[in-house]
This record gives structure tokens, C-alpha cells and sequence, in this order.
């Protein structure tokens, strides 16, 4: 049993999209380009009336004479303020080209959402610009905590992961170990653990950076870097960049971060203690120090981890994050030193309302990372709207993550694709908060929430190990995590067979063929991509891919079936697969496999040594309506027979039993 007064349950469940500074206030209207402008070569989605801008983004056309001079730029970026009629018009000041290949310019006063749409369209009526943008504060996609929080454990081999990393095991019905709700929700975490640690692959978190912690392996936190470069948004005394992916805070509590401070916080509302969000995604992905006999676990532990502070006070900026893409994955960022640990697999559990095409910078840092061979996972977001309209979530060359709950269903926060999307690729397990995934009512601990390392202080961090705890936490940028985990373990199995590493195609291609069909049939108008991630089925898929040898055996996630002993109470929903395993002895005879009793209608296949579907199988029983169905084997082989039970309606109360004589 844990000690409650230990164990903090961050509801910080990335609700409220990744944090977008100016996503804070009440309703949202999005400014709309005059029809003389073409929108083809700018992006105002991210405009709110409620907003302030001072930064944005220009890439001129290769060739154009401001493309290569900064003095030519600011001349044509100067005369397109005074083209806007701006009235106090603003001086343009450069700061620096960025990774991506744009321009990177300031006004000497911010702009309302009228006045910078103005000015961006001026911007963009310039022939020699291929597109523009504000940079804008994105953020840390805002979390549901839980209320509990535990402080230490120290018992041998991760002595909280049985009760509190539940989303770790297969995603089969089993009981959880507190609460026993059916698990439904799990990523199979620990089947992908007896193909692949992750060594061998790099991780790059873009977060808040990580702090000192006795669980938490932050042996690459000085290999990282520190992209935010206002002084407001990362807390030190000067503009700049710096060494180092250490995680200073991210409070916004105090004069300091109020809006007429030039903050992000309308004075009177409070602010936010320090989250440590960087701390917990880099310990999900693979931070968290596993088989060490404290605390709890991490998903691909062998891995380095590297973190990247690209979130502080208020956020973090478009051109900050996109900087720290490129060079996360390897390439050049001019005035940083290379990075000499390329990552194979980026986490951007972060974002804000606005869309993404392949002409925004973020999709082209995305881009230019996955050229680089680096995967880009990214969290849907938490707003419960369509994904469409988040970014970087809607980027191209993202891998997009929604979240799911214990339940497998939609998490009630989480983006999603509309009826005719294909963005989001797949869900993870992010924590559905409550009762049943439900949008409401008691909540669910700690079933409710994916668990990791944290800090107990409220601003700046405590020194471990006097600051060290965890906190469970629920959203999708806790969904994200877990995929990206997943990619280092595909790419630590490819390195232990000798094999190469897999492209980005390559990974988003496994993942979505080897995900799982959720217990809960999803709403056609708010679906999730392919599935929910199983990660040993996707592990066991990379460990060949590309090569003639049969994938190694996965552990299945099935009910184990005893002859002769009924499996009572089984429901499901219309479309629904549950799969049973009966191992079969040398000697047997007259085996029988079948369900009868409870309402509904279903099928019944079965296949012989590996799970079968409804496309494939060595038997079957699916000719009537009803519940009654039975596949009889006079000679069965000795085997393990796999039956797939289908919803073809919901069905509940049903019995699945399995019988054969046994040999003498």
C-alpha cells in the first residue's frame, strides 16, 4: 500500500492543448485574411483577439535579394508597417535567421490580433516572401493532475509499478491491481521489454528540461541545451540560449508574469506553480532508472535521453522550438554547437491553437528532422476539438498522438481526427482522469493517470533527494511519451540484430499496421488513427522488418483459458475482438471451444499457434445470430488454440468455455 500523502496525481492532463500563452483566455475568434490577400504564403491561424505580437517569422524566396542580406530585409520589412497603416508604427528590429531558413524580426511594440494581421499580410504581398507568421508562445500541453502525491518508496525492483504503471501491461481485461477495473487501456510495454531496453537509441525531449532526482537518470542533462531565448520565458538575467537541458521552472506566479509586466498572466487570475511537465515526459519515454529497486519505471531505460528546454515562463516559442527540432535530430543552428548525440526519436509534448501546413516553419523543422532520420512524435493536444486545428499536431511529418483511457475509449480531453482526417495516427494510453473514461465523476486513481518522477517545489526546484517525488498525470502529453518510448525500443531491436535503423515512414508504418483495435468502438466523427499502441507487437514487427525471418513470438495479451472452466460475464461492444488462448497437451481429444449464454450477437474464429481475426483463422463460427456459437476439433494438435470472440452487436453476460478430454 502507498502512502497517499506521497504520491501527487498531476490532473495536469495536457487539457487545454500543449500550452499556447494566448490559449488562456475565455472564448476564441480567429482573425480572417481579407480576400485581397491570398493566404497561400501566410499563416494567421494562431491570432486571438485577446493576443499581443511583437515576433514574426518571414522566409523570403531563395534568390531575393532579402533571402541573403538582413539590412534588405528589415528595409522591406519596415515598409511593409508602414504599408499596414499601423499608426504608431512600430521600428522592426532582426534577431537572428533560424534553422529553417526564415527571418526571425521583433516590432518595438506588441500589435493587437488586428494590427498584426494587417502587417503580416502586408508582409506577404511582397513577392519575394514565401510565407510568414507570428511566433508565438506554444506550451506544455496542459495536464489534469492527480490530487495524491508520493514522495519516496524505497522497496527493491520499482515497488510502485504493479499498482501505478498499469498502462505499462497489455491491454487484455486483466484486473488492475488496485482499484481491479478491466484493463483495456495498457500499451503492452512489457512484451516490447523482452525484445529491446532501448540501448542503443537516442530520445530528445523538447519540454520544461529535468531535474536532479534520485530515480531519474539525468546523466545526458548537460548534453542537452536551453533554446528558450527571452529572458521572461527562461528565467535568467539575459536573452540568450544556453548549454545545458536543465529544467529552471516554469512558474508564472507574481508580478513579474502579468501581462501589463509584458507576461503572459492577467493580473488578479494567480498564475501556475512549476510544473516539472519535461521531468515526467522524459521519464515515461525512458528517463526513469527501471529494475533500481526505488520508485517506478521507464519505457525504453537503456536509451539516452536527452532533454531540451524549449518551454519556461509563459511557454515557448514557435521559432525556439523549431530551432531545437533541427538540431535535436543533428542538424545546424546557427550560433549553438552542433549536437554530437542525434536523436533517433523526438518528443514534442507541446503546441497551441492554430493550423499547420507544409509552408510553416514547424512542418518545415519537422521535415528537415525526418530527412535527418529523426521520428517526431507530437501530443494531439487536450482542447477535446478536432486536431485540425493544433499545432505542431496537425504538421506534416508528425507521428500524432491522441490519449486514451483505462477503458480504451477517447480520453474526454483529447483532439482528435473528424470524420474524414487521418492526422491523428494512433492513441496511447494518457490517463482518462475519471470513472469509466467518463467526462465527469469520481475519479480513477491510479488508474486514471500515467505516473512518473517529479519535483515538489513550486518555483525554482528543490534539491533532490529532498525534492523528489511523482505525480500522476493525464493527457496527451503523457499518450506521447509512451509512443516515443515505443520507437526507441523498434530502433534498440533493430540495433541488436544489426540491422539499420528505420526511416520515419518505415516507424509510422509498423506502429499503425501492429496497433491495437480498442475494446470501445470509437465515434465515426471523433476517431483516433489506427488504434491504441501495442508496443511489443510493434517491437517484434521492427525486429525484421525488411528481412525473411519470421517476426519473434509476441506475448500475447490473451485471457488463458483452463479446460473445462467457464470464463462468465464477457461483454463487448459492436466490432469489439476479445482474444482466449487454450493450450492443448499431447494425447488430447474432443476439443470444444464455445460461447453460449448472456444477449447480443457474436462470432467465433479460431486459429492454432497465433492469434487469428476475422480474416484470418482455421475455423470458425459465424453463420447465425445469438450468442451460441462452437468450433468442435475431434484430433486437436498439440497447440495453442487462439479464439477470437467478435461483437457483431454489443453483447454482455456472455461465457466463453473451453473443454477437451484429457489424455490418459
Amino acid at each position: 500500500m502507498m502512502n497517499s500523502s506521497g504520491i501527487k496525481s498531476v490532473l495536469v492532463a495536457s487539457i487545454g492543448m500543449a500550452l499556447s500563452s494566448s490559449a488562456f483566455a475565455g472564448s476564441i475568434t480567429q482573425a480572417i485574411p481579407t480576400p485581397s490577400v491570398a493566404a497561400a504564403n501566410f499563416n494567421v491561424s494562431s491570432l486571438r483577439t485577446d493576443g499581443s505580437y511583437d515576433r514574426f517569422i518571414i522566409r523570403y524566396r531563395v534568390g531575393s535579394t532579402e533571402q541573403g542580406s538582413q539590412t534588405a530585409a528589415v528595409q522591406n520589412i519596415s515598409a511593409a508597417a508602414a504599408r499596414a497603416r499601423l499608426g504608431n508604427a512600430p521600428r522592426v528590429n532582426y534577431k537572428r535567421k533560424l534553422a529553417t531558413g526564415a527571418e526571425l524580426v521583433t516590432t518595438s511594440r506588441k500589435l493587437n490580433q488586428a494590427e498584426a494581421a494587417a502587417f503580416i499580410q502586408s508582409i506577404a504581398a511582397d513577392p519575394a516572401v514565401e510565407h510568414v507568421a507570428p511566433d508565438v508562445l506554444r506550451q506544455a500541453v496542459l495536464d489534469t493532475n492527480s490530487p495524491n502525491a508520493i514522495t519516496t518508496a524505497f522497496m527493491p525492483n520499482d515497488p510502485n509499478f504493479a499498482t501505478y504503471q498499469t498502462d505499462y501491461l497489455a491491454g487484455n481485461g486483466a484486473p488492475t491491481a488496485k482499484n481491479k477495473v478491466a484493463n483495456y487501456g495498457g500499451v503492452n510495454i512489457v512484451g516490447a521489454w523482452n525484445l529491446a531496453d532501448g540501448k542503443g537509441a537516442t530520445i530528445a525531449v523538447l519540454d520544461t528540461g529535468i531535474v536532479k532526482h534520485a530515480d531519474v537518470n539525468t546523466s545526458m542533462a548537460d548534453a542537452g541545451y536551453d533554446f528558450t531565448s527571452d529572458a521572461l520565458v527562461s528565467g535568467r538575467t539575459s536573452a540568450g540560449r544556453a548549454p545545458g537541458g536543465w529544467d529552471l521552472g516554469d512558474w508564472t506566479t507574481g508580478d513579474r508574469y502579468t501581462t501589463t509586466n509584458g507576461g503572459c498572466i492577467n493580473p488578479g487570475s494567480g498564475g501556475h506553480d512549476s510544473s516539472w511537465h519535461g521531468t515526467h515526459v522524459a521519464s515515461a519515454s525512458g528517463a526513469e532508472l527501471t529494475n533500481n529497486g526505488v520508485g517506478m519505471a521507464g519505457i525504453a531505460y537503456n536509451a539516452k535521453v536527452i532533454p531540451v528546454r524549449v518551454l519556461g515562463h509563459c511557454g515557448g516559442t514557435d521559432s525556439d522550438i523549431d530551432d531545437a527540432i533541427v538540431w535535436a535530430a543533428g542538424g545546424h543552428v546557427e550560433g549553438i554547437p552542433d549536437n554530437p548525440n542525434p536523436a533517433q526519436v523526438i518528443n514534442l509534448s507541446l503546441g497551441g491553437p492554430s493550423t499547420c501546413t507544409a509552408k510553416d516553419d514547424p512542418a518545415i523543422a519537422i521535415a528537415k528532422a525526418n530527412a535527418l532520420g529523426a521520428v517526431v512524435v507530437v501530443a494531439a493536444g487536450n482542447s477535446g476539438e478536432d486536431v485540425v486545428g493544433s499545432s505542431p499536431a496537425s504538421c506534416p511529418g508528425a507521428i500524432t498522438v491522441a490519449s486514451t483511457g483505462v477503458t480504451s475509449k477517447l480520453a474526454y480531453y483529447s483532439n482528435y481526427n473528424g470524420p474524414k482526417e487521418s492526422i491523428v495516427a494512433l492513441s496511447a494510453f494518457g490517463g482518462g482522469v475519471n470513472v469509466n473514461d467518463g467526462e465527469s465523476g469520481t475519479q480513477l486513481n491510479p488508474e486514471g493517470f500515467a505516473w512518473q518522477a517529479l519535483n515538489n517545489s513550486a518555483t525554482a526546484p528543490a534539491a533532490s533527494p529532498g525534492g523528489d517525488t511523482y505525480g500522476g498525470m493525464a493527457g496527451t502529453s503523457q499518450a506521447a511519451p509512451h509512443v516515443t518510448g515505443a520507437v526507441a525500443l523498434m530502433q534498440s531491436a533493430r540495433v541488436g540484430a544489426g540491422l539499420p535503423l528505420l526511416t520515419p515512414a518505415q516507424v509510422l508504418s509498423i506502429l499503425k499496421s501492429t496497433a491495437r483495435v480498442p475494446k470501445v468502438t470509437p465515434d465515426p466523427s471523433k476517431t483516433f488513427g489506427a488504434g491504441i499502441l501495442d508496443a511489443g507487437a510493434a517491437v517484434a514487427a521492427a525486429a525484421t522488418f525488411g528481412t525473411d525471418v519470421p517476426p519473434p513470438p509476441v506475448p500475447d495479451s490473451s485471457t488463458v483459458l483452463t479446460s473445462g472452466i467457464m470464463v462468465a460475464g464477457q461483454s463487448g461492444s459492436v466490432g469489439a475482438s476479445t482474444v482466449y488462448k487454450l493450450d492443448v497437451p499431447a494425447g488430447a481429444l474432443a476439443l470444444t471451444l464455445r460461447t453460449l449464454g448472456g444477449s447480443g450477437n457474436v462470432s467465433l474464429y479460431v486459429k492454432v499457434g497465433s492469434v487469428g481475426s476475422a480474416t484470418n483463422y482455421d475455423f470458425k463460427s459465424a453463420s447465425s445470430s445469438g450468442t451460441s456459437k462452437s468450433v468442435a476439433i475431434s484430433r486437436p494438435r498439440v497447440a495453442s488454440y487462439y479464439v477470437t470472440l467478435v461483437g457483431d452487436s454489443a453483447y454482455s453476460g456472455v461465457t466463453v468455455l473451453g473443454t477437451f478430454t484429457a489424455p490418459k
